[in-house]
């Protein structure tokens, strides 16, 4: 019980203290108003932009593109989809199959992914029937 009037104690210190903007050390006192805690402000309008500059970009797609039909899209979608969309996988370029194979791998020994060994080996194999150089389709 001591304890709990010695923190008590304590506590009503440091609020007197606070309460005296006199003390060494202390400029002024605090404001703690809303003000504009929480807001994002919007950048300046570029002033300085080149009038001929030339600015372009591909279009965004606005859909998720489907993966591949084939043995093991399934494990794709239920393993890999847990960290990201299938967006990830369909706008990696084309990858050797060897880079396949450690991506799997990546996924499993550095960031987590909970894949049994027989699972990485499918996805491992759907991936590289379907997203090399050699097997990508447009």
């Amino acid at each position: 019980m001591k304890r709990y009037y010695w923190m008590l104690l304590v506590l009503l210190g440091v609020w007197v203290l606070a309460q005296d903007s006199s003390l060494p050390g202390v400029k002024e006192a605090g404001s703690y108003t809303q003000g504009s805690l929480g807001q994002v402000l919007q950048p300046l309008p570029v002033t300085n932009a080149q009038p001929d500059g030339v600015y372009g970009v591909g279009a965004w797609p606005l859909y998720t593109p489907e993966l591949a039909d084939g043995p093991g899209k399934e494990l794709v979608m239920g393993y890999c989809q847990v960290c990201h969309s299938a967006t990830y996988i369909t706008m990696q370029p084309p990858l050797p199959a060897a880079t396949w194979e450690a991506e799997v791998q990546k996924m499993i020994k550095t960031f987590g992914a909970q894949i049994p060994d027989e699972a990485a080996k499918q996805i491992t194999a759907y991936l590289q029937a379907h997203y090399t150089p050699e097997t990508r389709k447009p």
